[in-house]
């Protein structure tokens, strides 16, 4: 498998010449364009990688399914509907629409923006801070890794340029959406977006996804099957912006992307995948990591269509 994995890198690297790094996160902005890594951690407990897994980056919107299942766990399937749907929007991740219709939670989804602030409230904890530190300590265990921490740098940029997700913000809170106070709100998804990971991490959340729950190499049960099963179907649906009809065709499994440019792909009982390659198209994905995933779902037929 890493022959394979060696093989895809090489074919896929030129396409890290077609994206760009996102600069209206200045940090994100430093990014090398040229790094490449791709992880995996198959059903039969064995890893494979190839080149930049060890490269630490942030894990940005890619903290979202993590937040729906922190969310899911501390609430419940039936608590988590009421106030963030399962719809795809059609829409930017970050787009703004101030119409009633939209703004109703059945018009909402995790994987975009509004939909997470608004998730930020539902987790459990008597502060902000408290909230964030339950979600970093559930993104450790999922991804195996006690190590996993927050690049302060980062929050610090998100939070000194995210004007627009401070419009999010108050359109929620005008619509009664959130309670809470807007910046404390904000501080958390910030933060969120703001955890420092590895391809290696990304592959081991995707595993236990794949896993209906269950860790690799422990097989410690994190959440219920159905749970997986939730936030599955939503990454198939919405987990790669408003690229996700037309990666759902060429690749065919739940992914979720990041502008920090990575990718967590779940193929179902078989495998977590980890890419990392920061150069993103126009919607915010990364564009050798779609081609590398494109020609790994060919080569050992990934799809679940």
């Amino acid at each position: 498998m890493d022959e394979l994995l060696e093989q895809i890198l090489k074919e896929c690297h030129h396409y890290t010449k077609e994206g760009k790094l996102a600069n209206y996160i200045p940090e994100l902005a430093k990014a090398n364009p040229d790094d490449f890594g791709i992880y995996i951690i198959s059903s039969d407990g064995r890893s494979s990688r190839a080149g930049d897994c060890d490269k630490k980056f942030t894990i940005q919107s890619i903290v979202k399914p993590i937040l729906l299942l922190q969310a899911l766990m501390d609430n419940g399937t039936e608590v988590v509907r009421q106030h963030v749907g399962v719809e795809a929007t059609g829409k930017p991740f970050d787009a703004i629409n101030a119409s009633d219709q939209t703004l109703l939670s059945d018009h909402l989804n995790p994987m975009v923006n509004m939909g997470a602030i608004a998730m930020c409230t539902l987790i459990h904890g008597e502060t902000y801070e408290e909230k964030f530190q339950r979600l970093l300590e559930l993104t450790r265990k999922l991804a195996g890794n006690p190590e996993i921490c927050l690049d302060e740098a980062v929050y610090l940029s998100e939070k000194r340029t995210g004007s627009k997700n401070r419009a999010l913000a108050y359109l929620l809170k005008t619509y009664g959406m959130i309670g809470d106070e807007v910046e404390d709100v904000l501080d958390c998804y910030f933060r969120a977006c703001s955890i420092r990971v590895s391809c290696a991490d990304l592959a081991r959340i995707g595993y236990t996804l794949a896993n209906h729950g269950k860790l690799p190499f422990t097989n410690e049960s994190v959440f219920p099957v159905e749970f997986a099963r939730y936030v599955n179907a939503i990454l198939m649906t919405c987990g790669m912006y408003d690229g996700s009809g037309e990666f759902a065709i060429k690749v065919g499994v739940p992914a979720k992307s990041g502008v920090g440019g990575g990718i967590m792909a779940v193929v179902p009982t078989r495998m977590g995948i980890g890419i990392y390659s920061p150069a993103l198209n126009a919607k915010g994905n990364s564009v050798a990591g779609i081609k590398a995933l494109e020609n790994l779902s060919q080569k050992l037929y990934l799809s679940i269509f």
